[in-house]
């Protein structure tokens, strides 16, 4: 009862961690500087009526909240403002009917744009971290049951230059190794090849995967490597491993049986709050690449100052962020019962 109640509890934390993003995300638009009608549009030559039309099609020509305009407070006995017919209670309506708005540049919903770009991010950043993931735990494990020797300083350092590298910086020196070997260099696919074979349409988006992804695996792998040999020697240490020892159990049955459960608690936070900052995608790796995922989206949307795009991503993304925090908290009751949950 105590664990189901604290379930809850999280979940409550989580729910109303999201509506102050959500209301936050709202007025962070409102108050940058510069004209939201012609963000989009850098035309010198448009006219008055022309601006009060675009207004008037986004709904910046009603008042940001009840009795307030812009931000400006006037005089609640002026006030004759229907509070359903703000800027707000109209964003939070769109927001229960799954609508973010419209672009200012393509004049298409911020829905239908995110979501076709979120399905690149996931495949492209999914495999990533599957990859490092892996080799992390891998190294980590091999680094810490070797301690002190040659392999354990040899996955030290390149995990430290691997993890220190920086993203952009790692991604161009990719971009002209794969341009020397015949890889390709942008975009998901090659022009034409949706005409091919379902087997050869995807051997193709894995040529194209393969420098981004190798990118974000060397960057996280370090990373994952760290944490997860730091972890496992702690566990190491314990008596209980003393115990496994002296009973005659072999390195594969204590690391199984004794070692990497309790030892991947750590690495469990880390990875869910990396899982989360992976739907906002790897905002460098792919516009170096010029892979159209979400991180390419946003890249445009700030020089195209498209704030209805910027802010159904920000949402997007902190929703991803505060549920995969939630699913670590789950996690960590699974892989550990000891964990408080009070």
């Amino acid at each position: 009862m105590n664990r189901t109640r604290a379930l809850l509890k999280k979940a409550a934390w989580s729910l109303f961690t999201i509506l102050f993003v959500i209301v936050l995300n709202f007025f962070l638009f409102r108050v940058l500087p510069g004209d939201p009608a012609r963000a989009g549009i850098r035309d010198p030559r448009l006219k008055k009526e022309a601006v009060e039309m675009l207004r008037v099609r986004f709904g910046l020509d009603k008042p940001v909240i009840n009795c307030f305009e812009s931000l400006n407070p006037i005089k609640v006995g002026s006030c004759t403002v229907n509070p359903m017919e703000t800027q707000f209670f109209i964003y939070a309506r769109n927001l229960l009917q799954g609508e973010l708005g419209f672009s200012y540049h393509t004049n298409r919903p911020v829905g239908d744009i995110l979501a076709e770009r979120l399905w690149n991010t996931v495949l492209l950043i999914g495999a990533g971290q599957i990859l490092s993931i892996i080799i992390g735990v891998i190294f980590g494990v091999f680094a810490a049951w070797k301690a002190r020797t040659t392999v354990d300083f040899a996955a030290v350092i390149t995990s430290l230059v691997a993890w220190s590298l920086p993203t952009f910086w790692l991604a161009i020196i990719l971009l002209f190794w794969g341009s020397n070997n015949g890889l390709p260099l942008a975009g998901k696919a090659t022009p034409g090849a949706s005409s091919l074979p379902f087997l050869q349409q995807w051997g193709d988006i894995a040529l194209h995967m393969f420098l981004p992804t190798l990118t974000y695996t060397i960057v996280y792998m370090g990373e994952y490597t760290l944490i997860m040999r730091s972890s496992l020697m702690d566990v190491l240490s314990e008596d209980y491993i003393l115990t496994a020892k002296a009973k005659g159990l072999s390195a594969v049955q204590i690391l199984k049986d004794h070692a990497l459960k309790n030892a991947m608690l750590p690495l469990v936070t880390v990875i869910a709050i990396n899982l989360g900052f992976t739907v906002a995608g790897a905002i460098q790796i792919e516009t170096v690449f010029s892979w159209p995922g979400l991180g390419l989206s946003i890249t445009e949307a700030v020089g195209r100052r498209d704030f209805p795009v910027l802010q159904g991503a920000f949402i997007l993304i902190a929703v991803a962020v505060i549920i995969a925090n939630f699913l670590a908290d789950l996690t960590y009751n699974y892989l550990d019962p000891r964990v408080e949950t009070e």
